[in-house]
């Protein structure tokens, strides 16, 4: 339960407090900020995934995952796009619906064979009903597969922050190819090959597979029709939008009349 509160809530309260206080309270500092925050964003993505591709925890790589999903938000953050600040959006709430997804079944794997080691599994798709297409599905959407709402995010979050760093952009970009790699591994090492359990593990009890397909269904909601959460969270986006490109505005102006108050003490003419 705690990894699930951590992955769907708890993960995004920064974001949201920079997406809600920090950018709008501080456009300038955020201006200036941007492009270190932006290459932060791109560590985090690319480090995250490096991080869950060399796991051998099922439940470590599932959150070293979300610490590179979470690099996407800071870089659309920053980016300060419309197109980018609406993927940030879709972004947290589609990665909350997936990771959460991905810790419950993590948690009904380790109860049922007492280990999250990845080394310790193996064909469970012929040893557990129900669970092995759920585990498959959440995984494809952790990745980023075109039609689930993870992709919707991701998308609109490159979009939006190639006009104003396509540098960044393209390394990021490289983050995706990662997480196929980490979640075709995790889906290989627990879903295939030769079982470590003799007979037929429990199935999931019926709340926990009614919750766990909820989550699905909002994810493929949201893959195949964001534009309900786009329309409601675009007068509020917007409004960040806005006051960050003032306080790019701002911060340039004040550089230039620094830059000619500069000029006239050098030369002496009259300020």
């Amino acid at each position: 339960a705690g990894s699930v509160d951590l992955a769907g809530l708890l993960l995004k309260t920064g974001a949201y407090g920079l997406l809600r206080f920090g950018i709008p309270y501080f456009p300038e500092v955020a201006h200036e900020l941007a492009p270190v925050a932006m290459w932060l964003g791109v560590l985090g993505v690319v480090y995250g995934a490096v991080l869950a591709f060399a796991q051998t925890d099922l439940k470590r790589l599932v959150a070293y995952s979300g610490i590179s999903h979470m690099g996407f938000v800071l870089i659309g953050l920053y980016a300060g796009t419309e197109q980018a600040l609406q993927g940030v959006v879709v972004q947290m709430i589609a990665h909350g619906l997936s990771a959460a997804a991905l810790f419950m079944l993590c948690g009904e794997i380790q109860a049922r064979l007492q280990t999250r080691e990845l080394g310790a599994m193996g064909g469970l798709w012929a040893t557990m009903p129900a669970l092995p297409p759920l585990l498959l599905f959440f995984a494809l959407a952790s990745l980023g597969l075109p039609g689930l709402g993870n992709f919707v995010g991701e998308f609109l979050i490159l979009l939006g922050t190639f006009s104003v760093a396509p540098l960044v952009t393209v390394v990021a970009a490289l983050g995706l190819v990662l997480a196929v790699a980490y979640a075709l591994i995790m889906v290989q090492k627990t879903l295939h090959g030769a079982p470590h359990r003799v007979g037929t593990l429990a199935a999931l009890d019926t709340p926990t597979l009614g919750l766990i397909a909820v989550l699905g269904l909002l994810l493929v909601g949201l893959g195949l029709y964001p534009q309900p959460v786009i329309d409601l969270a675009r007068p509020s986006v917007q409004a960040v939008q806005h006051l960050y490109a003032a306080g790019g505005t701002a911060g340039a102006g004040v550089a230039a009349d620094a830059a000619l108050d500069t000029e006239a003490v050098t030369t002496g003419a009259p300020q």
